[in-house]
């Protein structure tokens, strides 16, 4: 949704493009957040350790310390057209560490079974999804897609009225 809001944005340079890109990195963030900070606790049984430097792990971190950063300094900006443009190259720039995240699997030897798609040679065992597992995998897959489209629409809405609010402060100056 950040890529998508930020080429539509470059485009046609409307700022509720950006609100979308903008409100997309950072419910992303929190749900890339949850994810290793859960995904620790389930490790520590799993792997009898916390953390390792596996690929996964170590591409999903800094994919989420690149968005993190992204919010970082688009907050040092305070112009709302530079704020967008800047945002909004820095996201398309950014997306490229989400497929290296998915694939890193799959390029390196990890820890991390490859799921879906092609097995890992270097994996002994097989590691495709079973049927009912694959049923518990789609509804959470779509749960958690509601889930993220309803925290993106909220904080959306949040992004244009705080936006409206700084219009109105700008008119009454």
């Amino acid at each position: 949704m950040s890529v998508v809001g930020s080429i539509v944005y470059l485009v046609k340079r409307d700022l509720n493009w950006d609100r979308v890109a903008q409100a997309a990195i950072e419910v992303g963030v929190i749900c890339g957040l949850g994810t290793i900070i859960t995904g620790m606790f389930w490790a520590k049984p799993t792997w009898n350790t916390y953390w390792t430097w596996d690929p996964r792990l170590t591409t999903s971190t800094i994919t989420v310390l690149v968005y993190l950063a992204y919010l970082l300094f688009r907050n040092g900006i305070d112009d709302r057209r530079t704020r967008a443009r800047f945002g909004s190259i820095y996201a398309v720039l950014a997306f490229l560490s989400v497929p290296l995240t998915f694939y890193s699997a799959r390029l390196f030897r990890s820890i991390h079974p490859v799921v879906y798609g092609n097995e890992n040679a270097d994996a002994q065992g097989a590691f495709s999804v079973g049927a009912t597992m694959s049923q518990v995998v789609t509804i959470s897959m779509v749960g958690f897609c509601v889930l993220f489209s309803a925290l993106l629409i909220l904080r959306w809405r949040q992004l244009r009225n705080e936006d409206a609010i700084a219009e109105l402060r700008e008119e009454l100056q």
